[in-house]
């Protein structure tokens, strides 16, 4: 029987690949509770010890010390307790074995709840510690299903979860499919632990290089920065720490086996490797290969960097949907400006023209400025306000003193007050009697509508059907119930 129990104990430490010691310690637990339910009371402490060699099973239950017991379960007296303890005294508690005879069904069930109970949980915190030292590592898996757009991967012990956000959009995903990711983080829930990862994050391209690069490794190579767009392109730059070592050529490898392996990893995502460089300058022109340039200015206070590239190397420095700019201003760190030559010289041009008229400006302000100093105050002759105006402005007017304004201002008075206290003017009349040199409403208005009783000229011929009375002598016929409202213009001039 002990035989056996000891075997359920390793068969158990294998399947869930615990250690036996965290094993007997889930049953030792499981069996207090078990004892608890069945023998002793809840209140009572009670330890289980199982031997590992021999699988004895032996249960303590602690007692307390009194001159005489009356309660067996919970006291002892003081001479059977020094027994046990030489040095005990009244008042003590000591562990003293009260192994039962056996369990009841009861409680071998809930000793069977707790043991799974207890391994699972050892089991989560064993599957914790595992993958806690892991993150940021590169972990392999088989894609096993999927759920609100997540991808559940079987990494072993445990599954893992691709949200959307870490997957690349370019890759499709299949029941089955092998897939290297990077553990990003590990967190204890109520299920378990749970485990995120990521394809698209700039750690995979890393770990990927220290898998296939031994030089990366090993420290030789070190990868100082990577900008990574997943699933398009990516660069990553490298320096070397020992001399006469080439780091783009042992990234690369013979004949590109090294990048190769990496891109077939990531389906065929393109991949530059530069040289790093501690002058911006040379690290920036290096980060935007495979374009050659011309030459770079820096902007130190803004961290902006002016590279110029000859004509037909524009696009391919600016890359497709400004993709190789991107990647290189997320290398470096720096913001890029990129022009071609042309652009430039146009801009130098531009620049000269535009300097001798500002010299211009400044040079008669400041003669200006150096007038009215000289002044002080006193009134400016035009000749002198005509020579300091500025190009394409109108010349300046000399403000006159305030004495001459209020003299005009008394002149007009003068004027209007004659102009008021002068008799009326009567216009004579002109020579011609025939039309009034003055002109009435009348006369300016058109003349009024006037509707005559009978049309003529236009006599319309006798329609059937009617009678003789109803029409005139002129053939026009005659419309009952209608006022005639001729009006005879007044032909009088007026004189």
């Amino acid at each position: 029987m002990k035989s056996d129990f000891l075997l359920a104990i390793t068969q158990l430490s294998a399947e869930k690949n615990l250690p036996k010691d965290v094993v007997l310690t889930a049953v030792e637990a499981a069996l207090v509770s078990a004892y608890k339910k069945d023998t002793f009371a809840a209140s009572q402490n009670i330890a289980v010890k199982i031997n590992p060699n021999s699988g004895a099973v032996e249960v303590w239950a602690e007692k307390e010390v009194v001159d005489k017991p009356a309660d067996p379960a919970y006291e002892i007296s003081l001479k059977e307790a020094k027994k046990l303890k030489e040095d005990a005294q009244i008042g003590d508690a000591v562990m003293v074995e009260s192994t039962p005879a056996n369990a009841g069904r009861i409680a071998a069930q809930t000793a069977k709840q707790v043991i799974l109970q207890r391994l699972h949980e050892a089991e989560h915190s064993a599957i914790f510690e595992e993958y806690a030292d892991k993150e940021g590592e590169v972990v392999s898996g088989v894609v096993q299903r999927f759920e609100m757009g997540q991808v559940n991967i079987d990494l072993g012990r445990t599954e893992a979860i691709l949200p959307t956000p870490e997957q690349v959009r370019t890759e499709r995903y299949r029941v089955g499919q092998r897939l290297k990711v990077v553990l990003l983080q590990v967190a204890r829930t109520g299920k378990g632990p749970r485990v995120i990862v990521s394809r698209s994050h700039p750690e995979l391209l890393r770990r990927l290089f220290e898998l296939e690069v031994p030089e990366v490794y090993n420290g030789t190579v070190e990868i100082k920065s990577i900008a990574r767009e997943a699933g398009f392109r990516s660069k990553i730059a490298v320096a070397a720490k020992q001399e006469g070592i080439d780091p783009v050529g042992c990234c690369v490898g013979l004949r590109g086996i090294r990048i190769q392996n990496i891109v077939s990893e990531l389906n065929g995502e393109k991949i530059d490797v530069v040289q790093w460089n501690d002058n911006p300058s040379t690290f920036i022109a290096n980060a935007l290969s495979p374009a050659h340039i011309v030459s770079v200015g820096l902007n130190e206070e803004e961290q902006a960097a002016t590279v110029i590239v000859p004509d037909k190397q524009l696009s391919l420095a600016i890359g497709r949907e400004g993709q190789n700019a991107r990647l290189a201003a997320k290398l470096s760190g720096w913001r890029i400006d990129i022009k071609s030559v042309s652009m430039a010289e146009t801009e130098k041009l531009e620049a000269a023209k535009a300097a001798p008229e500002a010299a211009e400006e400044e040079a008669v302000i400041a003669e200006a400025e150096e007038v009215v100093e000289a002044v002080a105050g006193e009134a400016i002759p035009e000749e002198i306000l005509a020579d300091l105006t500025l190009p394409g402005e109108e010349p300046l007017v000399a403000e006159e003193p305030a004495a001459e304004e209020a003299e005009g201002e008394a002149e007009a008075e003068v004027v209007e007050e004659e102009v008021l206290m002068a008799p009326p003017i009567i216009l004579e009349q002109p020579e011609d009697k025939g039309k009034s040199a003055l002109r009435f409403a009348e006369d300016i208005m058109a003349p009024r509508r006037t509707k005559a009783s009978t049309k003529t000229g236009k006599a319309k011929k006798k329609k059937k059907g009617t009678y003789a009375k109803d029409t005139t002598e002129d053939g026009v016929k005659a419309r009952k119930g209608r006022r005639d409202f001729t009006v005879e213009e007044d032909e009088e001039s007026f004189e």
